[in-house]
């Protein structure tokens, strides 16, 4: 689902593991690992927008950049956006934690039955 498609942008800045980062037109193409935050763009008719934002991704090429998240919030509003992230997008459900824990088994245990299958 696209949840907004924003032409004349002239200013990104967004959070990344790594901490905030902006991004105008002319900077070098990457991608970014976002987590969960806000987002705030800024329109050629300087009008600065805020948007809660979950982990994601974000890949800038020439002029485009396309920001893939698994959920998103927009609002005015800078302070509920805020609450809505830490709310929302932080807090993991019961079986989201369980999930993520027996993938960490998993990745572990198959780490070291590799680090024994090299040893030989």
């Amino acid at each position: 689902m696209v949840f907004a498609e924003i032409e004349n942008v002239i200013r990104i800045v967004v959070e990344t593991s790594s901490g905030a980062f902006g991004l105008l037109p002319q900077r070098l193409d990457g991608v970014a690992a976002l987590v969960p935050g806000i987002l705030i763009f800024e329109t050629a008719s300087e009008e600065v927008q805020y948007l809660a934002i979950d982990e994601g991704i974000l890949i800038k090429s020439g002029r485009e950049v396309l920001v893939a998240v698994r959920n998103a919030i927009g609002g005015a509003n800078l302070g509920k956006l805020r609450e809505s992230v830490e709310k929302e997008f932080m807090e993991l459900d019961e079986t989201e934690r369980k999930v993520r824990s027996v993938m960490a088994k998993l990745e572990s245990g198959f780490i070291y039955q590799l680090e024994k299958f090299s040893k030989r």
